[in-house]
């Protein structure tokens, strides 16, 4: 019988930063945010209590669960149209390009996350207004206006700046990594391209596949700046309750509970994506 398991003091030397960066910057002030969301406001001034007002001033108001379900809605279908459209893109980047023609196109790619994504999110505003790029473009074959600013249709196209360059990067690094050979038995033995992709890309790719549509639809659902500056906030999201909320009297609490839902659904989120994500198929060992 082994006897209990020494601590590796080498290991944890180097592990120490790591946990205590995620202590100071992450467990700190969630729990921080945790505690505020038991405070009260009265008079303008926060003040130190342990009461539920916040969570059921806020969990039983129709207003935020239109906002919730809204917020959960738009995200996946931002991040369903992230996938699909940079599917096509990364097929050909994995399958048709070069290695020197990938790694250039990747390049490019990462290149607008060099840049602010507030600067880039405006620069629509002059593609989508009424007498804007497109609807000038849409004019000559005798279409338009549209309105595009202010609508759902703005905060996806909004979505899609953010996460559409990153949702092709990653499908390309990931079905790079499929045996081409595969590809090629299937061609040979008579598989369509589409029966191709069902049964031999998308069960070698799944993991990574997953994992970029987790990304995209985090990355959405806790974006700020798309549905205010292209969606007008017509239907707000839930970060922009949250800055509502904080504006109507200093309510930082209930901000705080708002957070709070946003996290937990995150959390709920991202756990069944990894699981899914590395999930066995059924009958197979270790």
């Amino acid at each position: 019988m082994s006897g209990p398991r020494k601590i590796d003091i080498y290991a944890l030397t180097w592990r120490l930063p790591i946990i205590l960066w995620q202590l100071v910057f992450f467990i700190g002030p969630v729990l921080f945010m945790v505690a505020i969301s038991f405070f009260v406001v009265k008079n303008y001034r926060m003040t130190e209590a342990f009461e539920f007002v916040n969570w059921q001033r806020m969990l039983t108001r129709g207003f935020f669960w239109d906002s919730y379900w809204y917020t959960l809605f738009i995200a996946s279908l931002s991040a369903t149209i992230a996938m699909l459209v940079a599917f096509p893109a990364a097929w050909a980047l994995a399958f048709r390009a070069s290695d020197n023609l990938r790694r250039w196109a990747v390049f490019l790619l990462i290149i607008p996350f060099f840049t602010s994504y507030l600067v880039r999110t405006f620069s629509w505003y002059v593609i989508l207004a009424e007498s804007g790029v497109l609807n000038a473009m849409l004019g000559y074959i005798g279409l338009g206006p549209f309105r595009m600013l202010n609508s759902h249709f703005g905060t996806i196209i909004g979505y899609l700046t953010l996460t559409l360059p990153l949702a092709v990067i990653l499908q390309t690094v990931t079905m790079a990594n499929v045996d081409k050979t595969l590809i090629e038995a299937a061609r040979n033995l008579g598989c369509k391209p589409f029966a191709t992709i069902w049964r031999i890309v998308l069960p070698l790719s799944k993991t990574g596949f997953i994992v970029a549509a987790l990304f995209c639809f985090i990355l959405a659902f806790g974006d700020f700046v798309a549905p205010f500056y292209l969606g007008g906030s017509q239907e707000p999201t839930l970060p922009i309750l949250i800055l509502d909320t904080t504006k109507s009297g200093q309510q930082w609490p209930r901000a705080a509970v708002v957070a709070i839902m946003m996290m937990v659904t995150l959390f709920t989120v991202a756990f069944t994506a990894i699981a899914l994500a590395y999930r066995k198929p059924k009958g197979s060992k270790g």
